[in-house]
């Protein structure tokens, strides 16, 4: 069901993401509807890449230990629960027999409302339902780094990485795990980990999920960009400090370090770029920037990374 085409050459090659407003790139698995704002035009976490086929409508690729999948479904506000739950039994039956690393959801119209309910807390029903139904009731400890962001386009898409090794999941003592949110979250809890990491049996992976400005459960500085850097920032120490990385995120000693950078507003750019360059970023790094909203109406950025160590 992806509704890109993937590159025609069946040889390895760069698995290649990009997103809206750079639709001139050539050999993408799949296409965000998510605007580009700067940086690398495609995300290629992962260098060298094979296809390798297609299971329960999913475009299936190997790369090194890993099994790297790229799905879409479509979106029906009406209808968000039930096709969420419905994207998430395709990834869990397609992975049965692995384990699942890190998974990215693109969603249109995140915080939009529908019955009161709005569309983020709509497809995290849907996503719980799925893990538990697969899963069984003691799921929690086996959920994965993710992330989910805002979209145009009529269709949710996802991007998963599932291994044969067993990972590792990761929470920020700071904050209270998603999946144990009050219920003024939603009926059911964001279903996902602060961060995994797994043993490829070629290189280490660090997946570090989406973070923002939230403490508890709370969200920090509502609206407001330099404030929420400054929590978003902590929080990636904190994170980095939980999975061995330390305070700087491998930086210096990794061999490769990639990150996505959500922004509410297209005109912090300037700002969280400058902000980034001097506290997070190093020569070498990637880093995509896109215009998304995120999954509280109250944050404005949102940072992710993934960081591999070859072994």
């Amino acid at each position: 069901m992806p509704a890109s085409p993937a590159a025609s050459d069946p040889t390895s090659a760069p698995l290649r993401v990009a997103f809206a407003g750079k639709s001139d790139v050539a050999g993408t698995a799949l296409r965000i509807e998510t605007p580009w704002l700067a940086g690398e035009a495609t995300e290629e976490i992962f260098p060298v890449a094979v296809s390798a086929g297609d299971k329960e409508g999913i475009r299936l690729f190997r790369s090194g230990g890993l099994l790297v999948g790229c799905l879409s479904e479509p979106f029906v506000p009406t209808d968000l629960s039930a096709r969420s739950e419905s994207l998430y039994r395709r990834i869990l039956s397609a992975t049965r027999g692995l384990h699942i690393c890190r998974i990215w959801n693109y969603l249109p119209q995140i915080n939009s409302r529908l019955d009161g309910l709005e569309h983020y807390q709509a497809f995290c029903q849907g996503r719980s339902l799925a893990f538990e139904r697969v899963l069984g009731d003691e799921f929690q400890p086996r959920l994965p780094a993710a992330s989910a962001v805002g979209a145009g386009g009529d269709r949710i898409d996802a991007v998963f990485v599932a291994s044969e090794k067993v990972p590792q999941h990761f929470e920020n003592p700071q904050q209270i795990p998603a999946y144990l949110y009050p219920p003024e979250h939603g009926p059911r809890s964001p279903s996902f980990s602060r961060a995994t990491a797994v043993h490829d049996g070629r290189a280490a992976w660090v997946f570090i999920s989406g973070t923002a400005a939230i403490k508890g459960h709370q969200t920090v500085a509502p609206g407001e960009l330099e404030p929420q850097l400054d929590c978003t920032l902590d929080n990636l120490r904190l994170i980095g400090r939980s999975t061995g990385l330390g305070n700087t995120l491998g930086a210096g000693r990794v061999a490769r370090r990639h990150f996505k950078v959500y922004l509410r507003h297209a005109a912090d750019l300037a700002a969280t770029q400058a902000r980034l360059r001097r506290e997070l970023l190093a020569p070498g790094d990637r880093v995509t920037y896109l215009h998304a909203e995120i999954c509280r109406e109250t944050l404005v950025v949102e940072i992710e990374a993934t960081i591999c160590t070859d072994e």
